[in-house]
Order: structure tokens, then sequence, then C-alpha cells
């Protein structure tokens, strides 16, 4: 997490240095929390005190920095807000700076060094999130509807949080009486800078946190993709590495769906399986490195051709031109058609099963409809945190589930598979989800079941809404491709279609990742022939 370069390798990083060496003076502030555009810095002589937020008002170590070694995590990649602060060591500090631009360079050009730094860089974001006192404090209820968006939020975007209960927890309570503030107030977000934001949405919690990077509205990209699922990544990845101007939007997180998968363990190169959100965290720091920006959260509202360009116009109304779009916005969870479930999102139905879940159904006797690959996951997953998990499937898991989880399920003593049931009603004691009923498909007859929480696996409709029907879709909503030129192509030339969103595709993360390569190498051509076109 902190090496120390040999003298050899600090040699080779000074031909990427964004600047001469500057002096710092004992305890003289280097970058503070929440600055943007921070450069990483290399000691070349002295030593840097790095500090992390601890609880609200209190500042906690994380290390001191000597001769060889850098600072930063991954945000200095892109040149987002930082999440942590430092000064310069009793004796001063000279360091070497190295802006985004000089640091992908260095990752680019010098594979040896640029490897270290890489790996020194994720990991120290894992161990922020890990010691769980940096970051972003969120004061309120943990098991609030509001506060489990926005921990979702940050956790699937890989942010550190840190949950203040201030019914229990005494610091947090003080702080709510101090501020006088109402329980329709809350939660109350502390963002790493100190800024206070009273129940914000994730819009507003992400330009706090300086997430979403300057977006300059007379660029032209090569290559603008709208979903930041593996697809979307990989082909950010694969445009971004070979030299084409690339940015990614999303309206909720990197990783999309599969980003939401407890672990994968069919995905090719990973014999252990690996979480959804690890490997999506892998592909967007990897688009950084080359280069792409990401976007996040932004939504997409409209595409449109303008003259030569096509445009994207975002909600908040600013407007992006490219070359070329690729369509990666995969898909929305279904909801079954059941009175009244939308008082129940966010408080006892989810549509995902990750760590923040597992905590609230610790010890408690839960419930999972849906019988695919991303629910077994889910089950596997849960089946330790809980007393008991009711599985309501409407056909055999032999016919919808791979036979290794389906093995694996079998061996849980806690986990009972109702097959040929229906979800036909949920009630709720007060505010919180009290049972569910079932109904048999084949006798009519229904059961009640007492849970605390219900998790809905039953598949996705494609997240084509925003198109307003500007590019052809088969009747379920999916896109057609496969025009006279590319086979990813969609009716409007220039405009790429991959991923689940497209008709026809495996819905596997392999054939996504397939797809948006192959979806870079059709970019390519298309662009070659409107470069020849060009009058």
């Amino acid at each position: 997490m902190f090496p120390v370069l040999a003298q050899i390798q600090v040699e080779a990083a000074r031909r990427f240095a964004s600047g001469p060496p500057q002096h710092f003076s004992a305890g003289e502030m280097i970058f503070a929390t929440g600055d943007r555009d921070v450069p990483v810095w290399l000691v070349l002589d002295g030593s840097i005190d790095v500090l992390r937020r601890d609880g609200l008002d209190e500042e906690a170590p994380i290390t001191t920095h000597g001769e060889g070694q850098f600072t930063g995590e991954v945000s200095q990649i892109d040149g987002r807000a930082t999440i942590a602060s430092a000064r310069a060591g009793q004796d001063g500090a000279i360091l070497l700076p190295f802006d985004p631009a000089h640091l992908r360079a260095l990752m680019i050009g010098s594979a040896e060094v640029g490897e270290i730094v890489m790996r020194a860089l994720i990991l120290r974001r894992v161990g922020l999130i890990e010691q769980g006192g940096s970051g972003t404090i969120l004061i309120g209820g943990p098991g609030d509807a509001h506060v489990l968006r926005l921990q979702g939020f940050l956790t699937r975007n890989g942010y550190p949080n840190l949950v203040m209960d201030p019914k229990v927890d005494g610091e947090g309570r003080s702080f709510v009486e101090r501020m006088a503030l109402l329980p329709i107030e809350l939660p109350l977000v502390v963002c790493p800078n100190g800024t206070l934001l009273k129940r914000p949405d994730e819009a507003e919690l992400a330009a706090c946190l300086g997430i979403v990077p300057k977006i300059d509205p007379h660029n032209i990209y090569d290559i603008a993709i709208v979903g930041a699922g593996p697809a979307g990544l990989a082909a950010a990845v694969y445009g971004a590495s070979e030299g084409l101007s690339t940015i990614v939007l999303d309206e909720r997180a990197m990783g999309g769906q599969a980003g939401a998968s407890a672990r994968i363990e069919n995905y090719l190169g990973f014999p252990t399986g690996i979480s959804g959100q690890a490997l999506a965290g892998r592909a967007f720091n990897q688009a950084l490195k080359f280069g792409a920006e990401v976007a996040i959260p932004v939504s997409v509202e409209r595409l449109e051709r303008i003259g030569d360009r096509l445009a994207l116009n975002l909600s908040d109304g600013t407007t992006i031109a490219s070359r070329t779009v690729v369509i990666a916005s995969g898909a929305t969870y279904q909801r079954p058609d059941i009175p009244g479930l939308s008082r129940f999102e966010g408080a006892g139905v989810s549509y995902w099963a990750s760590p923040v879940e597992a905590r609230l159904c610790t010890g408690k006797v839960v419930a999972l409809v849906g019988g695919g690959n991303s629910a077994g996951q889910a089950i596997v997953f849960l089946a330790p945190h809980v007393e008991r998990l009711h599985v309501f499937v409407r056909r055999d898991l032999s016919e919808t589930m791979s036979r290794y989880l389906i093995d694996r399920i079998s061996a849980l003593s806690n986990v009972e598979v109702h097959v040929g049931m229906d979800l036909v009603e949920l009630d709720r004691d007060g505010d919180t989800l009290a049972n569910a009923v079932v109904r048999d498909r084949t006798s009519g007859v229904s059961s009640r079941y007492d849970i605390t929480h219900l998790f809905l696996f039953i598949g996705a409709t494609p997240h084509t809404s925003w198109l307003g029907g500007s590019v052809t879709m088969d009747g379920k909503g999916f896109i057609l491709t496969g025009g006279a030129t590319a086979s990813l192509e969609t009716s409007i030339p220039g405009v790429f279609a991959i991923g689940d969103v497209r008709a026809g595709s495996t819905k596997r993360v392999a054939a996504a990742v397939g797809d948006g390569a192959a979806a870079v190498a059709q970019i390519h051509s298309y662009l070659s022939r409107s470069a020849k076109e060009a009058p």
C-alpha cells in the first residue's frame, strides 16, 4: 500500500513529472480534503504526513511518506476531489508533482513504475473504505430508505462512508441536537471537506464530493458511452487505450446490474470468483488510467443528430457532442405487479444484495424471489447472515440456474426453496415489512410468511425509454442492430448498441465485455469511412 521506489525507479518517474520539484516548509498544508486536481507528489527529500477524517470533528493519521514514496489514491487519476489531506513533515519536504494527465502518462509509459503506483492507489482507497471512519458521514437511521439509497450510491461507487444513528450514537445525537435539526431534515450528510447537506439526493451528494468531472460543452468526443456497466466500461477501456477521446455517462453507479452481484464465479480468469463491485472498480480504474472521462451520476434524456455530430442532452441542460455514441444503458429491474410495492422499496424490499442489506438482515427471516444466476449468487451471499431464507420460484431451479449454484444452495441448511409460487401481496407492521403472501400456481392456495426483508431478482427490462424511439427496437424494447456496415450498429449511423440492451445479446458479463471490444473495432471503421466521405 505504501511502497518505496528505488532510485532507478525515481529517475524513470522523473521523465513524466508535470513540473519541477517544489519545497514545502515544516507543517505547511500541501493539499486539503476536498481539493480537486491534486497532483500525486513524489517525495525527493523530507516527509509528508497524510491525514483522514476520524468521525465528525477529528483527524487521524494515515501514514507518513518518506523519500521515494508518493501520495494519492484513485481520486488523483482523473482529478476528482481528494478524500485525505497532507502537510509537510517536521523537516519540510521537497516534492515532485504529477498532475492527472502526467500521472496517467507515467502509468502507461513506464510499465514497472506504473504498476506499482496503480496498485498502491487502489489499495489505499480500499483501506479507507475498510477503516470506516473516513470519507462521507451519514447521520440517520441505518434502516431509513434515504440513508440506504445514499449509502448504496457511495458504496457502489467505491467511496468510504460511515452511518451514525442519532438514536444510539452519542456523537451523532449531540451533533443533531447542536444543529437543531428536525426529523424531516435527516439524513444529514457531512462531506469529507466538512460541507453539510440536509437530506440530499445522489446528484447533490456527488456534487459535494466532486465526483462528476467538469465536462467541456465545446469538446467533441470520438466516443460517448451511455452506461457504465461491463459493456460500457469495456468500450471505454478499449476506446481510450487506442487513442479515441472517450466519455462514459451513467445515472447511478459503475458496474450496472453486474456491479450489484455478490460474487461472479464463471467469469474467465477468476477461478475463485470476484464480486461485481470489485470487477467494476477494476474496470473503472482501468478506463481512467487510459484517459477516459467517467461522469456519474449523470442522466441522459435524449439522443439526436445535429449536422454531422451526435448529441446527448443531459438532465442538467448540458449537451455532449460526439462523433459516435455507444448505447450500453443495460436493463432496469423488473417490478412485480403487487399493490403498494413502491411503499416498501428501500424499506424492506431490495433489488440487489450488498453488504449493506446483509447487515440489516443479520439473524432475521427474509425472502427472495427469482431463480436466475443473479438470484443464486444473492442466496449464497445472504444465507450465512440470516436465520432463514425463503426462496420463491415459478420453475425448478435446474431450468434457470447454473449447476454450481444449485449445488451450493442445496447444501445450505437455512435455505428453503418453494417451487411453483407467485408473490401476490406484501403487508407491513408500522414502517417495516412484516410478511409476504405467495400463491401456489397449481392449487391456487395462498400462504403467508413472516419476513423482515424481501429481495426481488425477477429479471430486467431494457433501459431504453430515454431514447424516445429514436432507434429501431424489437417488441420488448431491446435495440436492433446489424446494419449493412456493422453488426453492432443501430438504425442511426454512428450509434452502436452493446450488452444487455441489445436485442439477441447473451446476458452474461463476458458477452458484454466482448461487445464493448467489438464496438470499438467497428467505430474505428466508421470514423475512417466518415473521414474519407467528408468534403
